[in-house]
């Protein structure tokens, strides 16, 4: 059957295939249209992140300075209708709302060593805020935001040494888009811009882009402070369990309100699941010396001295080795791990009394005792090195902060976490009064004793088991538990001890009760130690890879990302007590939700990558990720509700299309 004859066929084919390849090539670039409606791409994003909405460029006040002059140089961000960017850093102020987990501005300048072009971004002047009314989870409030074209206003001056010819400035941008209904994926861009230096005294030309209204407000007098020494602010903010404040380091005043938070946070250190176990048998010792005030201040202060010395020789290692970025590294290598369990162990034994362990007679020159000098400088540095798998509030922030500065620093901000670890010990010895209670001869001295060398030896066995675990844990797979047990038989021990020999030795009621109401507790806290511990537990955790942690992205979930590790009693705690509560646990079981957990037990090299990716030196932390990949929340010290309440802006600000988290739910 013929549709058409063929000399008409000759004719209309040739103009088909040219109406035909027209429409392919002019459609992918989408300027025609044939009349079948759009062809083109004009409404698929190009990037499908925040510059889909949001132009960014840099942009000099001036094309051509002089050496030794100043230039302004404008990240010009110029938002579409309807759509507004989050603001910088620092503090919003009032009456404007803060929406802590909003992904803020920030501008990064990428310096070389050949630089004559240096730029200022601490005295940057940032745009005015506008308000924007959303309801972000609690309810309509009013958000300062950027809208329309702005520029962030950096100073930048010329180095009168300069030599004439092109200078490239270059710098990163991190920013999102949002509207009133969602946000976009979060963007990062590198921009760049050229200026022309000319010799000093020579008249510039160029272009003078000052009148552009994006310079509006800036004050030229800021390169007199620049050349006058001047020192911009620059913020450390600490987050307690939602609690949350910052100080401005610089200055004398800023830096000396630091090293107070940082001390405070070494004080608190001696409250966690690290050292606690270790504080008795100090107490024990001092209240051996009570009667000889001078001499319990003698152990005191060189225990102290001991703590100190630890961090200060941490803190040289981190200032002066690159490849030490971690307070807990230490105990990242699992046969470090293991001698200190073994040391632990050889202590409670003796402690305990059940035998002795005989030495050669040149060791005995050497003082290790805690109630010696030389005994109790050593007791402090053990002591210190039991605290760094754990992490106490406040000094997280603080010590992560000092890593980025100079070796001075570094050592200041460590020397104030040990000196605040050591205040207590200061404190028992110099009132020995404190410690007087405690029994020092009889039965019952013996008694105390060995019921905290089982528990002492409960710690050791604890190290010793998750040492071995490090040793065989296979990165991306869970971690072996097993030596819990031998941990909880150990504490069991000294429970069913306690109530044993307290029932042999006293018949006086008041005694009787409290202290077989003590071994009782040990006992079936014990128990119930062994068994939760080996337990799986409510949560499906996957381990972290790379390519599991891409998976999830890519699958458009959010990721929940605990980092924890086997040697961690912080992390094993906030694991108990805050993510395994119902709430949760029904949230990290939801579809669109991912739990991923990263254990640096032993050697976990992309898992010490992604920790230093968040800009953290310590576990324990949690860290939610938006389901474009980007962090959203962390902290090392959080509560429930503020867990939930990461989970739930992600969900519905950050890349989720809320009809499909409604479907997935």
């Amino acid at each position: 059957m013929s549709f058409m004859n063929r000399p008409l066929l000759r004719l209309v084919a040739p103009a088909w295939c040219l109406l035909v390849l027209l429409a392919v090539v002019e459609s992918a670039s989408g300027q025609v249209d044939f009349g079948f409606g759009n062809l083109g791409n004009d409404d698929q994003p190009a990037f499908n992140d925040s510059r889909d909405e949001v132009k960014a460029s840099l942009l000099p006040s001036r094309s051509q300075v002089a050496a030794g002059g100043d230039v302004i140089i404008a990240v010009v961000l110029d938002a579409n209708p309807g759509w507004h960017l989050w603001p910088g850093p620092g503090e919003i102020p009032e009456p404007y709302a803060t929406f802590g987990s909003a992904i803020r501005t920030e501008i990064s300048v990428q310096t070389g060593e050949d630089d004559m072009v240096t730029l200022h971004p601490g005295f940057a002047l940032w745009p005015e805020l506008h308000g924007v009314e959303a309801d972000l989870g609690d309810g309509p409030l009013n958000y300062g935001v950027y809208e329309g074209r702005v520029g962030i206003l950096i100073p930048a001056t010329i180095s009168p040494d300069a030599t004439a010819g092109t200078q490239v400035i270059t710098l990163d941008l991190d920013f999102q888009a949002c509207d009133d209904r969602f946000c976009l994926a979060p963007a990062s861009e590198t921009l760049r811009t050229e200026i022309t230096v000319v010799a000093a005294g020579t008249t510039a030309a160029g272009t003078d882009n000052s009148s552009d209204p994006v310079f509006t407000g800036f004050d030229p007098g800021i390169f007199a402070k620049i050349r006058g020494g001047a020192v911009a602010p620059e913020i450390v903010s600490f987050d307690v369990f939602g609690t949350t404040f910052s100080i401005d380091v610089n200055g004398i005043g800023g830096f000396l309100l630091l090293l107070l938070v940082a001390a405070l946070g070494g004080m608190l250190l001696n409250f966690t699941p690290c050292v606690l176990p270790v504080i008795p048998l100090k107490i024990m010792g001092l209240s051996a010396v009570a009667d000889n005030r001078r001499r319990c201040l003698a152990l005191g202060a060189s225990m102290s001295v001991g703590v100190v010395f630890f961090w200060m020789v941490l803190g040289g290692l981190i200032a002066g080795l690159k490849s030490f970025q971690s307070i807990s590294e230490l105990f990242q290598f699992p046969v470090f791990t293991i001698t200190v369990g073994v040391v632990i162990t050889v202590m409670a034994i003796g402690m305990a009394g059940f035998f002795t362990i005989r030495l050669p007679s040149k060791l005995y020159a050497v003082q290790t005792s805690h109630d010696t000098i030389g005994g109790s400088f050593v007791f402090g540095i053990m002591t210190a090195i039991l605290s760094t798998p754990c992490t106490a509030p406040l000094m997280g922030a603080a010590a992560a902060w000092a890593t980025t500065q100079s070796p001075a620093t570094v050592l200041a901000v460590f020397a104030a976490i040990g000196g605040g670890m050591a205040i207590p010990y200061l404190i028992l010895s110099a009132f020995p009064d404190l410690v007087k209670r405690m029994p020092r001869t009889g039965a019952a001295s013996e008694v105390v004793k060995q019921v905290m060398g089982l528990l002492l030896l409960a710690a050791g066995l604890y190290f010793i088991g998750s040492g071995i675990s490090g040793l065989t844990v296979v990165p991306g797979e869970p971690p072996s538990r097993l030596y819990w047990w031998f941990v909880a038989a150990a504490a069991t021990a000294a429970g069913l001890w306690l109530l044993i020999r307290t029932w042999q030795l006293t018949r006086r009621p008041v005694p009787l009760v409290i202290l077989t109401a003590l071994g009782g507790v040990i006992t079936a806290l014990s128990v119930w130690v062994g068994v939760t511990m080996t337990a799986k537990g409510p949560i499906d955790w996957i381990y972290y890879t790379p390519e599991r942690f891409a998976d999830a992205i890519a699958e458009d979930k959010v990721v929940v990302l605990d980092f924890t590790a086997e040697w961690c009693l912080n992390c094993k705690t906030l694991e108990a007590t805050v993510l395994q509560t119902p709430g949760v646990v029904a949230a990290l079981d939801r579809e669109d939700v991912v739990p991923m957990k990263i254990d640096l037990t032993g050697d976990n090299p992309d898992g010490k990558a992604r920790l230093e990716e968040a800009k953290r030196l310590t576990i324990p932390l949690l860290v939610v990720y938006g389901s474009n990949g980007e962090e959203i929340w962390k902290s090392d010290a959080y509560t429930p509700s503020q867990v939930l309440g990461a989970i739930e802006e992600a969900d519905r600000t950050y890349g989720r299309n809320p009809e499909a988290v409604a479907s997935d739910r």
